[in-house]
């Protein structure tokens, strides 16, 4: 969908509209809930220009001019800024490698990427860190990078020589156990005594190391707190900001858990961090002089240029400390959310920091909000200031901006997502077969970009700000913290949320890596494109008739990229700046299964926000890990499933208030050994025992993991993927059939959705997926094209549930009222048999030769174990061939392979 200036003021004249309506309305429920529905709410992601919609309620309007760089056939991201010294030329770290951009041309001028030297080819850029420092008349660039499968970290020094770059050195950093990975991040160059000196955070280690730069030495390596992310040098004194807070003391009075290679203070109710911290070493001797408490997931740090006072991004506290470096002590606490109001909503996420010239306003990076705020500083807070600290204003970025640099007056951004995932088939360089009217998305093709932005005044400031409120759908707020009204008559969707439902029950089932297209592409009655559609009728009869007999959603969106992404923005309805650090790298941690206490967000996830409000809430799968005899193969556990035989396993979870939700009888999803139908019985079996209870002991929440359609390709000995994919769908079947049947139907809605779309290829979003809404007033036989992504699903359920959104996404996520109807019907549901051999097993390598031969050892690989534990756009090339074989394979949808196809 093209957007024109002209059609998107209409949009925003439409939102604003919207607004005023909804919160001047109080008569009744009708009007508030057409009112709801907006331009933005019945269109299509727009893939073509500016502005740009994201999958989670947002709209990208960036001020500014903006570059995009990076090849197309890889999911880029940029990630830190410098300016070398006397020119016009600004270095960037990106996911790949060194990019040089002439900020007044706008133009790429150099590249260096890892793949140009064999002995760097499997790394990534890590978070930030990225430093440019003039070696007599030699400019060099150093920054970090890792690689997690190799376990190599390095802290890269390159030279510029106003042409080319090129590497000088490599400084190496071992892991320490139990850490796989050193994790080089932010880094301090000082000059002692005439001698350079390098200082470096060592995010996995939990290490801070300084090194002699003449010398190449290490001059001594040091213990930080928990997940060391940035560094500011003052005087004799380093500051370190630990992600975690400092390594734990108290460990029988508070609980601790969590961290990937370590432990840190734990949220008992989410599993969350529950500390941040700064540590202040003496530069001389590397010995702790202080640790000063912080916000939450402590950030970038910095310095005013009279090193009088430091400046801290707090991510996960939506605010900035300020640190008075005589006394080490905070001294105010500045936040800077979008919205500040009584229910103080979560989620701006501010992670990079930039201070004017006079050092009297702090611009900060608002990742979420896609915004940078400015902040002027008040006397407390500033060398120069005068009266009160407060926020001036908003500038609008691209997607997620997490380095900023201001030089003059011009604003540098580096927007970790950028547009999103709009690269599109046409600007891939490779021979296709796909005819020409074909246009697909992949969610792991996308540019970096970098915004340039003249500094505004306090007019233009205004106007930027209100359209930053306006993207950010904030009249959605307002609609979140309307009032309940009395004598309500009960709606499948509550107009407002504490206003009554006729659904007690909400059972949300969470699949694994599929587009719309990919399953759903060859029903005519939605917007499909049948060449894409690998998994039609034949393989997953159950979806396609759930879509059919039910509500089909030819619109819907996941709102990440991939599994880690995914489970985060399905549980908790955002994802967290450590998330995005990590994004298309995982460094430290791939939290498909939540275990990672860095990953969440204060306010946690679904299941504590329904527990906290009185809600029973029942786990099946989500959040945990089994365990089992793992030399089962996956026919042994099939055949033993069909004799009767049950498999002994357990689950875990890392989070304890999971372990009393969860079901020990429904084997944790990230094993796909395991048949979904033993997953489909043992829910089956639970209910069937709820059902034989007295009254209705039936848990009000219960949130299911449903992986197997996420396949493994075709590595011997487990299912072709068209049968996991089957499996899954008969298993999803059986699922809502039983609940269908059940005295429970009247009462209960059933939600469905995958937890991201990057398997697969899509002609209208890289983001569109399939999502089902099943109950008994669910609207029959008919397509509904109104804008729904995860979130809103996840908003959906905390409307009928009665219980608060958690944060500002699910606050402005717009809740599914279009897939209900007022009257309940008769029907039910029943499952349509598998149609292809749930247990047609992958042949031997023995037998196999060409690209079979080639994609079935590239399946056998460690690392497809689990879930997206292998390359993603391998395994997309694995399914495409295992589906349509070589001859109408789409190069162009994917982009250059790590190596030929036809070995």
């Amino acid at each position: 969908m093209k957007i024109s200036t002209l059609s998107f003021c209409v949009l925003i004249i439409g939102v604003v509209s919207a607004c005023h309506s909804v919160i001047t309305d109080s008569t009744g429920g009708s009007q508030e809930q057409t009112d709801m529905h907006s331009t933005y709410d019945d269109s299509t992601l727009n893939n073509k220009i500016l502005p740009v919609m994201m999958p989670y309620n947002r709209l990208i309007d960036p001020a500014g001019k903006v570059v995009r760089f990076g090849d197309p056939n890889f999911e880029n991201h940029s990630l830190d800024i410098k300016l070398i010294p006397g020119t016009s030329v600004l270095a960037v770290e990106d996911r790949y490698g060194i990019t040089l951009i002439d900020s007044v041309g706008g133009k790429v001028i150099a590249q260096w990427t890892y793949n140009k030297d064999k002995r760097y080819n499997a790394l990534m850029s890590t978070y930030s860190g990225l430093k440019v420092h003039k070696n007599g008349s030699e400019t060099q660039i150093f920054w970090s990078a890792a690689n997690g499968d190799s376990h190599k970290s390095f802290v890269m020094q390159g030279a510029w020589n106003g042409q080319d770059i090129s590497i000088k050195n490599a400084f190496e950093f071992k892991p320490v156990a139990p850490s796989p990975l050193a994790l080089p991040n932010e880094l301090v160059i000082n000059n002692e005594a005439g001698t350079d000196y390098l200082y470096v955070a060592l995010n996995g280690n939990n290490q801070v190391a300084k090194i002699n730069l003449s010398t190449q030495q290490t001059v001594y390596t040091k213990p930080t707190g928990v997940a060391p992310y940035g560094l500011a040098l003052v005087g004799q004194h380093l500051f370190i900001t630990n992600w975690g807070g400092a390594e734990p003391t108290d460990t029988t009075g508070r609980e601790t858990a969590g961290v990937p290679y370590g432990k840190t203070y734990i949220d008992p109710k989410t599993g969350a961090t529950s500390t941040g911290s700064i540590q202040v070493i003496d530069i001389a001797s590397g010995n702790v002089l202080k640790e000063i408490s912080v916000g939450l997931h402590p950030n970038v740090i910095i310095a005013d240029k009279s090193n009088r006072f430091l400046y801290v991004a707090n991510a996960n506290s939506d605010n900035v400390s300020v640190i008075n470096t005589a006394t080490f002590k905070v001294i105010e606490t500045i936040p800077v959310r979008l919205m500040q109001d009584k229910n103080g909503y979560i989620g701006d996420s501010p992670n990079a920091l930039a201070l004017s010239n006079d050092g009297n306003t702090l611009y900060v990076a608002n990742g979420l909000d896609n915004a940078v705020a400015v902040v002027e500083l008040g006397s407390t807070s500033s060398a120069n200031g005068k009266g009160k600290t407060f926020v001036k204003g908003f500038i609008p970025t691209e997607a997620y901006p997490g380095g900023l640099l201001i030089v003059d007056k011009t604003l540098f951004v580096t927007n970790l997502e950028g547009e999103g995932s709009r690269v599109s088939t046409k600007e891939f360089k490779a021979g296709s077969q796909v005819p020409d009217d074909v246009t697909a998305y992949n969610s792991h093709h996308e540019k970096a970009t970098v915004s340039i932005i003249p500094l505004p005044d306090d007019e233009l400031l205004k106007i930027y700000a209100n359209r930053v409120k306006t993207l950010n759908l904030t009249f959605r707020q307002d609609i979140a913290q309307l009032v309940p009204r009395k004598n309500i008559a009960p709606k499948p969707m509550p107009d407002r949320i504490g206003e009554p439902s006729v659904f007690k029950h909400v059972l949300y089932i969470i699949k694994e890596n599929r587009t719309y297209d990919q399953v759903l592409g060859d029903l005519p009655q939605g917007k499909g494109m049948p060449s894409l559609c690998i998994y039609g009728d034949s393989i997953t009869p159950n979806q396609h008739k759930l879509a059919k007999d039910f509500v089909l959603l030819d619109n819907y969106y996941a709102s990440g990229k991939c599994s880690a992404e995914g489970h985060q923005w399905t549980d908790a309805a955002m994802v967290t700046d450590y998330v995005e650090k990590n994004v298309r790298a995982w460094f430290r941690s791939y939290p498909h299964v939540q275990e990672d206490a860095l990953v969440y967000d204060k306010k946690g996830f679904i299941w504590n926000n329904a527990a906290d409000h009185g809600k029973k809430v029942r786990i099946y799968g989500e959040a945990s890990a089994p365990h089992y005899d793992e030399k089962l193969s996956w026919t042994d556990i099939y055949n033993n499933y069909k004799a009767g035989i049950p498999l002994k396993f357990y689950n875990t979870s890392t989070i304890s208030r999971v372990r009393p939700m969860l079901s020990q009888n429904y084997p944790g999803s990230d094993e796909l050994k395991i048949t979904d139908q033993i997953r489909a019985s043992a829910f089956i079996s639970e209910l069937k025992g709820y059902e034989n209870q007295p009254g209705d002991e039936l848990p009000e929440l219960m949130v299911m993991a449903l992986s197997t359609d996420h396949t493994q390709g075709t590595r011997p000995g487990l299912p072709k993927p068209e049968a996991m994919v089957a499996d899954n769908d008969l298993a999803l079947g059986r699922i809502i059939e039983a609940v269908s049947k059940s005295r429970f139907w009247k009462n209960t809605v059933i939600f469905v959705t995958e937890d991201d779309s990057q398997a697969g290829w899509d002609h209208v979003s890289a983001y569109r997926t399939t999502g089902f809404v099943v109950s008994p007033y669910s609207q029959l036989q008919k397509t509904v094209s109104t804008n729904y992504n995860q979130t809103c699903v996840v908003r959906s359920i905390e409307q009928i549930l009665g219980i608060p959104p958690m944060n500002i996404i699910d606050a402005t996520a717009l809740p599914m009222f279009s897939c209900f109807s007022d009257r309940p019907t008769a029907y039910t549901y029943s499952t349509v048999p598998n149609r292809i051999p749930l247990n047609d097993i992958n042949p031997k390598l023995a037998v196999l030769k060409g690209q079979a031969l080639y994609f079935a050892k590239a399946s056998s690989k460690p690392e497809f174990d689990h879930i997206d534990g292998g390359n993603d756009d391998m395994l997309n090339r694995i399914l495409w061939y295992a589906a349509k074989g070589k001859k109408t394979y789409p190069v162009k949808l994917t982009g250059k392979a790590d190596k030929d196809d036809d070995d």
